[in-house]
């Protein structure tokens, strides 16, 4: 099978990812909240080494349930930071609790999470070029979930989330797993 360039073949979750996963759309909000929050986690670091973490971050946040998360006080905040299998910033576990709670309101408001981020593309997929890193519509998300009070989610993060939920497809021209539209 051709694969996207940066797979790296030699990492069995790196590929599965790529190959089940990365450009595939999801609906379903609570994948949409781990994407998030794997995302936000992946600011500054591969998302080799998220993927690498993401067992270790599954355990460690309740199954990325967003409704437990959003009561995480300041001894499961300690109890995080002391945890070596995840990536232990102080910010970024802060801004999973916080933006667990928007989440949360955003979901209410337009019945699910998925209806407001689809919601930017009228519900269509996008095709990437395979190249870029943010987009108008990155752009437009990011900020419109600063405006909710997110945190870690720039344009380059929601791009990245954009393309690991399925809105953007950007499987490389060569990948078997390029689409046209």
């Amino acid at each position: 099978m051709k694969r996207c360039h940066w797979v790296n073949i030699n990492n069995p979750i790196y590929v599965e990812y790529h190959d089940h996963e990365w450009g595939v759309p999801s609906h379903d909000d609570y994948y949409l909240f781990e994407m998030l929050l794997l995302e936000s986690f992946q600011a500054g670091l591969s998302w080799e080494c998220i993927l690498n973490k993401r067992e270790a971050f599954r355990t460690s946040f309740d199954n990325f349930n967003y409704e437990i998360i959003a009561h995480y006080d300041e001894q499961k905040v300690s109890e995080l930071m002391r945890n070596e299998s995840i990536i232990r910033n102080r910010l970024k576990i802060k801004a999973a609790i916080n933006n667990a709670k928007i989440f949360i309101s955003i979901r209410d408001t337009y019945g699910t999470f998925d209806h407001y981020i689809w919601s930017f593309t009228e519900g269509k997929m996008m095709k990437g070029n395979g190249r870029d890193t943010t987009s108008s519509l990155s752009d437009k998300i990011s900020l419109d979930l600063k405006r909710y009070g997110m945190k870690f989610v720039g344009s380059t993060i929601i791009y990245s989330y954009l393309q690991a939920i399925g809105i953007i497809n950007d499987h490389e021209e060569q990948c078997d797993l390029n689409i046209t539209n």
